[in-house]
This record gives C-alpha cells, sequence and structure tokens, in this order.
C-alpha cells in the first residue's frame, strides 16, 4: 500500500462534523514528520473526488488555503455543511481532533 492510500484511508476515518490536521494525519498513519507530504498528496486529488479533503486543516485548526479565495470559501462551505463553523478563523477544540 502507498503512501497516499493509507492517508486516504486514514482521511476517510475522520469523523462527520469534525476535523484533523496534516500533521496528526500523518502520525497516525506512521510517518510522523510527513505533515507536508500529506498536504501534496491531498493537492493532487482528482476534481471529483468523494474523499473529505475539506475535513483537514493545518496545526492551529485553520484551513490553510489563502482567506476569501475560492478554494477558502469551498472548503469552509462543506465544513459549515458538517455543522462546523469557524470561530476567529479556527475550528473550535470540540470539533479539531488536532
Amino acid at each position: 500500500m502507498t503512501f497516499e492510500d493509507i492517508v486516504y484511508l486514514q482521511i476517510q476515518q475522520i469523523p462527520y462534523g469534525h476535523a484533523m490536521s496534516y500533521g496528526h494525519i500523518a502520525r497516525l498513519v506512521g510517518y510522523p514528520n510527513h505533515a507536508r507530504q500529506v498536504g501534496r498528496t491531498l493537492k493532487h486529488l482528482p476534481k471529483n473526488t468523494q474523499l473529505p479533503w475539506y475535513r483537514v486543516v493545518n496545526s492551529q485548526g485553520k484551513i490553510s488555503f489563502p482567506v476569501n479565495s475560492d478554494a477558502y470559501n469551498t472548503q469552509n462551505e462543506k465544513l459549515n455543511e458538517e455543522g462546523v463553523c469557524l470561530i476567529k478563523g479556527k475550528i473550535p477544540k470540540p470539533y479539531f481532533l488536532g
């Protein structure tokens, strides 16, 4: 199984209505210093993917895209649809799994 495959499997397991950081995913899949590689993996997802990529944020609980960019707005909308609302640009602790 490739690194990408195990990352995809881990992202599939993020519970509905929650988010997790790139670094936390890297640690869970056994590559603790590969947060950037997790990000690169997500960057290359096909446009029509069913993977809940939008549940992955940075270590501060913030969306990594530039604020008000199309990508930022899309991710924020998808999180809002699951009941995850940003407070001062961050995902609140009960919804942010680290």
